[in-house]
């Protein structure tokens, strides 16, 4: 309601403006570099919204309100410098959640990119195979991929579902009871997770939600997503909301279970912006020029900001129809009703 209220009084206030001839702009113009895209992101950035959740995390600001913390700098470097702004230690064995990428043209974080990061957390990087076939789909595929895309080069690698899966109790969801994460998750105490922030063909955009979702989710887990409960065998035939809203339950189950989010942190990276994701191996051509990186806390808020971020910048009509087609926000709002986080947000550019 805050965001739609603040949104209602922009408008009037563009239109007061206007029918006063304060302006001679005919209409917004697209920004043309990242340092606009913030600008303008920052602006939008909704209100923070009342949360549900049990526990307020660090990173968190006292309006409840979370931070997600920006650079424009896309490398080793600037990924090293947002994460150290998050004041994070990690606690136990790590694990670095990433997509491998299927092959062979996806555009996966590349190993080059993120190795500093994943020394500095001394963590093994893990995922889980795929419920739809391609490459990933058998555990020894999977990990011939992980070595031709470079990542067992730069630490230790497991597919984290190997040997099937473990329930992670949902609680405050409408739709799930039950997710089923890999078996080897609980093996790691501390959970860094990097994703790389493009569309999807189902949920419409692929984020901190999905990667902690679908993502964390076993073969049988994903089914269980995408069908809303009703298949541990198939991820097809589910409904659209079903989905949608299983992801943010998901989600919050991981969340719960690392100690109500102390024990993991996200970094999306914006670059590389298809409408197709990781889990394509011909993806369409990005549209969207780089952006940055981002760090949080809060999973809801880093996942708002980069859709602001993104839907700002220049080229991000075809993303935006993915998104709406498949009324991928909804992730966002069902997980914020449930305590997994907040959709408001305050944006640090480390960079002023």
């Amino acid at each position: 309601m805050k965001r739609f209220v603040s949104i209602l009084l922009a408008a009037l206030l563009l239109l007061c403006f206007s029918a006063c001839g304060s302006s001679t702009s005919s209409g917004p113009s697209l920004p043309e570099s990242s340092s606009e895209v913030v600008s303008s992101a920052m602006e939008s950035a909704s209100e923070p919204a009342e949360s549900t959740g049990s526990s307020t995390p660090e990173g968190t600001s006292t309006n409840e309100s979370s931070v997600v913390y920006f650079t424009d700098d896309i490398s080793p470097e600037g990924l090293m410098e947002v994460y150290k702004a998050l004041g994070w230690t990690p606690t136990g064995k790590v694990a670095v959640k990433l997509s491998t990428g299927e092959p062979p043209a996806s555009n996966y974080l590349r190993p080059e990119l993120i190795k500093d990061v994943v020394d500095e957390v001394q963590g093994t990087i893990v995922e889980c195979n795929t419920a739809y076939g391609g490459s990933r789909a058998q555990t020894a595929m999977h990990y011939q991929v992980a070595k031709d895309h470079g990542f067992t080069d730069i630490a230790d690698f497991q597919i984290l579902d190997e040997d099937g899966s473990m329930t992670l109790p949902v609680t405050g969801g409408t739709r799930l009871t039950e997710n089923y994460v890999g078996a080897a998750f609980a093996d790691y105490d501390s959970y860094l997770v990097l994703s790389h922030f493009k569309g999807h063909a189902m949920a419409g955009f692929g984020g901190a939600i999905k990667n902690i979702s679908i993502g964390l989710g076993s073969q049988e887990g994903k089914c269980v997503i995408h069908t809303a409960g009703n298949s541990h065998t198939s991820p097809w035939g589910g409904d659209q909301t079903g989905f949608t809203e299983s992801m943010a339950e998901a989600g919050k189950a991981v969340s719960d279970y690392l100690g109500n989010g102390e024990r993991i942190v996200y970094i999306n990276v914006l670059n590389n912006i298809s409408i197709d994701c990781d889990c394509d191996g011909n993806p369409a051509a990005p549209d969207i020029h780089d952006i940055g990186i981002l760090a949080s806390t809060d999973p809801v808020a880093i996942d708002q900001a980069s859709i602001d971020l993104a839907f700002a910048a220049e080229g991000s009509e075809s993303l935006q129809n993915r998104v709406n087609g498949r009324n991928g926000l909804h992730t966002l709002e069902h997980a914020e009703e449930i305590g997994l986080g907040s959709r408001g947000y305050e944006l640090i550019d480390l960079k002023k």
